[in-house]
């Protein structure tokens, strides 16, 4: 093991966390300036006389401006640039601490999943956002990275170690891999589909946060929740059948009722029911939206409360 490289991978670990922390100040500021925006907007609108039963009143003028079509404010900039930072120091974290661990992927503990699923997730963002503006999502996304990262250093930290022999194989790049992936695409799913939740009852009641007005509508919100979390659905299938394989490889059976592979099952039936009941038409807009949400929080229980309080051949916290 090599202890400067390990001091490295610390080192860019803590830098991707105060950035991230940056972020999604810069992220949150946005969010309130749009507020303001919109308000300034509404308040600059000129009056026009609308005259009925003899009485003439003046309301405001619709203003035929699409504000998400304008350019990317600066606070949204500036946080999408620090994102892009920690994202690059998540990297350097993941390799370096790969390298120092003797050349092995860094997937054996929780602390390293951590450092893996937090850049990835990231990285998921800022490629979603390259096809569809989701800058509005970045307070969600760069706080769920600080909030993980904080709670894996601080809590399940350890050092490199060699890698138990059932994780000796080429699978675990394959298996672990595409898991982290999928975890990235439920994770903006959800908070695409929190979005609209927010984004339908304002809809519904005429009031609420005033930067809502400024994203896109609770069914836009919905289709893309729908289109990110059927690629996660399509990535969780492929952990599943890479994790029979694998599991037949180094136990001789394809399935074992194991906790993790339970767990695992139950995540993949929950958007399996998520994608089926969205294509009935009773069960999109709100019900879609829980239903996602729920998803995302059982992966967040099969890698967090499954890995410290469960007994099973996949439990690997490193503690």
């Amino acid at each position: 093991m090599n202890d400067a490289l390990t001091s490295y991978s610390l080192v860019a670990a803590v830098s991707a966390i105060v950035v991230y922390a940056l972020a999604f100040i810069a992220f949150t500021i946005d969010l309130s300036r749009r507020a303001a925006r919109r308000g300034e907007t509404a308040a600059a609108q000129p009056a026009v006389a609308s005259a009925s039963g003899g009485t003439t009143t003046l309301v405001a003028a619709p203003v035929a401006v699409d504000e998400r079509s304008a350019r990317t404010p600066r606070f949204a900039r500036v946080g999408l640039a620090l994102t892009t930072i920690g994202f690059l120091l998540g990297v350097a974290a993941v390799v370096t601490r790969g390298i120092a661990a003797g050349g092995r992927v860094p997937w054996s503990n929780m602390y390293e999943f951590a450092l893996t699923g937090t850049t990835i997730i990231v990285g998921v963002f800022l490629l979603v956002h390259l096809w569809q503006r989701i800058e509005y999502l970045g307070t969600y996304i760069t706080g769920f990275a600080l909030l993980a990262l904080v709670l894996a250093t601080v809590n399940f930290y350890v050092g490199p170690v060699p890698l138990p022999p059932p994780l000796q194989s080429v699978w675990i790049v394959v298996h672990v891999f595409v898991a982290i992936l999928a975890t990235g695409f439920f994770a903006l799913g959800a908070g695409l589909s929190i979005a609209q939740l927010l984004q339908a009852r304002r809809e519904a009641r005429r009031s609420g946060l005033t930067f809502l007005r400024t994203l896109p509508g609770a069914e836009a919100l919905e289709n893309l929740a729908y289109r990110v979390n059927v690629i996660g659905f399509v990535f969780w299938t492929f952990t599943l059948v890479f994790g029979a394989i694998w599991a037949e490889r180094a136990w001789g059976r394809y399935w074992g009722w194991d906790t993790k592979e339970v767990w695992t099952f139950i995540i993949w039936v929950i958007f399996a029911g998520y994608i089926h009941a969205r294509a009935t038409r009773g069960w999109r807009g709100s019900r879609s939206s829980w239903l996602a949400i729920v998803g995302f929080a059982a992966v967040l229980f099969n890698f967090t409360i499954v890995n410290l309080f469960f007994k099973g051949l996949h439990v690997y916290s490193g503690l």
